[in-house]
């Protein structure tokens, strides 16, 4: 590239692509990106299927996941997708509908970038747009709140969610499983605030075999763990629980070090000092009387025998977020050195520990804990694929869970609050000239939503978005959306079809933030040398 005439700045394997050219280029690569998954959106949604290098299969309709094992070269294309990790991480639903929006707002951009509008001039209208969108977000859920007590009204709402999903033939089973681990790991701080961290304290293990209507809600953990000696209990009702992290078993050197030893009196005392290392570490926990020790070091088998002779059933090798739920279920706390260990460390909330045998695998089940704000979901399923499936579709259900927990207002779905928001942009006053016909076109791309619904449907989409748009326009027609099961539009409210306003809300803000920064982008730079280059 020459900077000037006769000076070169960049080096000749660099590929640049700048203004027009590059603007454009970010909008082609994300409405391709958002035609891929444009038909999994909806209750008539399509599956998917993904080969990976390995040879593995997924098969799904969740956005995230699929366009999670697309490998994409265009940088745009990148952006779109960590677009959708973004709002799975947020809100945990809506990963579909974000790409699909952010597509279409970029597609309505197009015309207005190729007669050589500036994008700063875009990118403002599209900023007012957005508060227009906030402020009738607000007022539409305005008489919609649900009733966090009334299990029947949150089971309508979750189903809403899962509607769209594979699980849908099972939707009670799964909303029931979702509004239980939800709520058992629900803490209220001291000034009222609501924390729900199900990644860390919801557990989903899968296991082959048995029908999904087997699946259930553990209050409590299971862990893929035998006893470790075949003489050990292997059940205990109201066990004392020890939780430790640290190894008991000889020291082992960090670095490599040598020892040598002249005769065998010598070799003999060093052994005598090994075992009765493993030995204080044993008394120092059997003196407190536990019936379980759990560690995630290693355990000897000279331990093992000290721990059977006191009668004390032992598991080892536990993953630290393992342990960490079983503490929160249990009350007790993990010591990182037994002489430190106190009465108070000691665990006996829980109500039962068991070992049971699932197929050919052993699992220690540590349940019926009292107040235990961690639990263990156990899905049942015919294959590995659709332990998968199920397992993606639950996640969104907990999460829509948690978002109705801490924001229970609801609007419209079924494209309902999107066409409600259209109208109301078209109605909204502002300047004339560029910026209103940009402001304009955010409508039409709000409208995408419904329109890829009845087309999923296989609906006629020009007749249906007509009807819809006469219906928003009448006085009390703000909740009518698409019925993507008939085929045609109807009340969402008397349907029982609604959204969390956290989710709509995230999806329409991260839609039109993600579409400015791309066109915000005039310069794409490749060729640039790496690190080890420089």
């Amino acid at each position: 590239m020459q900077g000037g005439p006769g000076v070169l700045v960049l080096t000749e394997t660099t590929k640049r692509d700048s203004g027009r050219k590059a603007q454009l280029g970010n909008i082609k690569a994300a409405k391709a990106v958002a035609d891929i998954i444009r038909t999994c959106l909806g209750p008539k949604a399509m599956l998917k299927m993904m080969l990976d290098p390995v040879g593995g299969i997924t098969i799904t309709n969740d956005g995230n996941a699929i366009l999670r094992e697309i490998d994409v070269v265009h940088p745009a294309a990148k952006s779109m997708i960590e677009l959708s990790k973004t709002q799975d991480e947020e809100v945990g639903d809506g990963t579909t509908s974000v790409i699909i929006l952010a597509g279409e707002l970029l597609a309505v951009a197009q015309p207005h970038v190729e007669r050589g509008i500036h994008p700063t001039v875009i990118i403002k209208a599209y900023f007012r747009a957005l508060e227009t969108i906030v402020s009738g977000l607000q007022t539409l859920s305005a008489g919609h709140v649900v009733d966090l007590y009334n299990r029947a009204e949150m089971l309508k709402i979750i189903q809403t969610c899962i509607g769209t999903k594979f699980v849908k033939a099972w939707s009670n089973i799964m909303c029931s499983l979702a509004i239980d681990a939800v709520q058992t790991v629900v803490v209220e701080s001291v000034s009222g605030e609501k924390e729900i961290d199900i990644k860390r304290y919801v557990r989903v293990e899968r296991i082959s075999g048995g029908d999904i209507e087997d699946s259930e809600v553990i209050h409590g953990v299971i862990l893929n763990k035998d006893v470790l000696h075949s003489k050990m209990r292997r059940r205990i009702e109201n066990p004392r629980i020890v939780l430790l992290d640290c190894p008991l078993e000889p020291q082992k050197l960090e670095n490599a070090a040598s020892l040598e030893v002249n005769n065998a009196a010598d070799w003999q005392k060093i052994l005598q000092q090994e075992e009765q290392h493993v030995q204080n570490l044993c008394n120092a926990v059997i003196k407190f009387k536990p019936d379980l020790v759990v560690t995630e070091k290693g355990l000897s088998d000279l331990a093992q025998h000290f721990f059977l002779k006191a009668n004390i059933t032992c598991l080892r090798r536990l993953k630290k977020t393992d342990n960490n739920r079983l503490a929160r279920c249990t009350g007790a706390t993990i010591v990182n050195r037994v002489e430190e260990l106190q009465e108070s460390d000691i665990g006996t909330r829980a109500g039962l520990f068991e070992v049971r045998k699932i197929g050919d695998e052993y699992y220690s089940y540590i349940t019926d804990c009292k107040d235990p704000k961690a639990c263990t979901i156990l899905l049942r399923g015919a294959s590995r694929d659709v332990l998968k499936e199920v397992e993606r579709n639950l996640d969104d259900a907990m999460a829509v869970v948690r978002n109705i927990i801490i924001d229970p207002r609801l609007v419209p779905g079924g494209g309902g609050a999107e066409m409600e928001l259209a109208a109301r942009l078209r109605r909204a006053t502002v300047d004339t000239g560029v910026g209103e016909e940009i402001f304009r076109d955010v409508a039409s791309a709000l409208e995408v939503i419904p329109r890829t619904l009845v087309e999923n449907g296989g609906g006629r989409s020009g007749k249906i978005m007509s009807e819809l748009r006469a219906k928003h326009a009448e006085a009390g027609g703000e909740n009518w959306g698409v019925d993507g099961l008939a085929g045609g539009i109807r009340d969402m409210r008397e349907a029982g079809v609604m959204d969390p306003v956290s989710v709509k809300s995230q999806t329409i803000k991260t839609a039109i933030e993600a579409a400015c920064l791309l066109l915000r982008v005039d310069d794409i730079v490749s060729g640039i040398k790496t690190k080890k280059q420089a």
